[in-house]
């Protein structure tokens, strides 16, 4: 295990699985996943390959940890610009029960997502959608309905442009989590002034910074008006 100013972060799959208690099955899948990206990571810019080294920490556990605050009855989750596939594919291979639409608007990032999603054999539960995320509420998913029950985001782009655009994705009963870095409280000031914003910050287990956001409830304040905003690059590679 490596350290990080206090954290005990997985340097491999083997301590993953610890950190995580993930059973063999899920661990087989991720591996080949992890082959996969590194493999195409040398033609596509999936993440910053000086990351590589840390996959297991800043990517896999990184996207892992949401899994322990899913609902206990999430069936469906659509994931947000989700590039190499942090966090949607990973959360797809630990919960088998889970449907994941994975939106990515860059037609060779989603041509990798869908290799993946076979590559592990979860290929029936994953849904690849490569256009704009506000696309989405007039050409909708075939496997997940909507309003989404349960929308993520990673490295995407600054809350208020989120709750923009999950904006048209989600009901009442519908809860966001997005992974946030230093700046969360910063995004959550400056979202404010927008929204009325119902949340809770959960320390990151991989960033010191960081944390994952739960959004249970959020609507425009009193004379916000809607602006529809365009996503450009659904996603980047997580630096």
């Amino acid at each position: 295990m490596s350290g990080d100013q206090g954290l005990q972060l997985p340097a491999d799959p083997l301590a993953f699985a610890e950190s995580t208690n993930v059973s063999r099955e899920t661990l087989l899948r991720l591996e080949r996943y992890a082959a996969l990206l590194i493999r195409w990571n040398k033609r596509i810019n999936l993440v910053s390959p000086s990351t590589i080294p840390e996959l297991w920490s800043r990517h896999m556990l990184d996207s892992a940890q949401i899994a322990e605050h899913l609902p206990e009855n999430a069936t469906s989750l659509i994931d947000l610009g989700s590039g190499a596939g942090f966090p949607g594919l990973v959360l797809a291979a630990l919960c088998d029960t889970l449907s994941v639409v994975l939106v990515e608007s860059d037609g060779r990032k989603s041509a990798f997502l869908r290799e993946a999603a076979r590559e592990m054999g979860i290929s029936d539960r994953v849904e690849v959608i490569s256009r704009r995320i506000e696309k989405i509420p007039d050409d909708p998913p075939t496997t997940v309905s909507l309003p989404a029950q349960i929308i993520t985001a990673r490295a995407l782009s600054s809350l208020s442009d989120l709750l923009t655009y999950v904006e048209p994705l989600s009901g009442s009963e519908t809860i966001l989590l997005f992974l946030k870095g230093k700046r969360a409280d910063e995004e959550l000031t400056a979202a404010n002034y927008i929204w009325h914003i119902d949340s809770q910050k959960v320390a990151s287990r991989v960033d010191p910074d960081g944390c994952l956001l739960r959004i249970n409830r959020f609507y425009r304040t009193k004379g916000s008006h809607h602006v529809r905003r365009h996503s450009g690059e659904d996603s980047e590679a997580a630096s």
